[in-house]
C-alpha cells in the first residue's frame, strides 16, 4: 500500500514538474475561456457572454441590446427544439491557426433530447486575455 502511494505521489511530482510550452499554455487558456463564456450563455448571464466577444467595448447601446435579445431567442429556440442544453465540455482537439492569429476551440453541447453537437469556437487573444472572434 505505501509503494501505491509513493508511486501515485511520484507520478504527481512529474506531472507537476512539466512545464507547458507556449502554444500549450495558450491551448489551455483559450480552452478555459471559450469554455467560461459558453457556461455564462447557459445560464443566463448574456451580457458576460457578450463580454467575451473580441470587439463588443465600443458597440452601441442599441446593437448590444439586439445581441443580447438574439442570445435570449436561441437559448428559447434550443429549449424549444431540443429541451434545452444539460451539459458543455470542451473537446480536446483544439488547434491553432497561425495564419489567422486565432485558436478553434471544439466544444461539444449535449442537449436534454440525447442530440450532441459540436461547435468550433474562434478565440483571439487580446491584450493576454482570450476573446471569442
Amino acid at each position: 500500500m505505501k509503494q501505491l502511494a509513493f508511486a501515485l505521489l511520484a507520478g504527481l511530482l512529474l506531472l507537476g514538474c512539466h512545464k507547458l510550452t507556449p502554444e500549450e499554455a495558450a491551448l489551455a487558456a483559450a480552452k478555459t475561456a471559450a469554455k467560461g463564456y459558453y457556461d455564462h450563455l447557459l445560464a443566463g448571464r448574456y451580457e458576460q457572454f457578450l463580454q467575451g466577444r473580441a470587439g463588443t467595448d465600443s458597440l452601441p447601446d442599441s446593437y448590444r441590446e439586439q445581441l443580447i435579445t438574439g442570445y435570449r431567442q436561441f437559448m428559447a429556440q434550443q429549449t424549444s427544439a431540443h429541451g434545452g442544453i444539460s451539459s458543455l465540455r470542451v473537446n480536446d482537439s483544439a488547434y491553432i491557426d497561425s495564419t489567422l492569429h486565432l485558436i478553434q476551440v471544439f466544444l461539444l453541447l449535449q442537449f436534454a433530447d440525447s442530440v450532441e453537437e459540436e461547435i468550433v469556437v474562434p478565440m483571439v487573444e487580446d491584450n493576454g486575455r482570450w476573446l471569442m472572434k
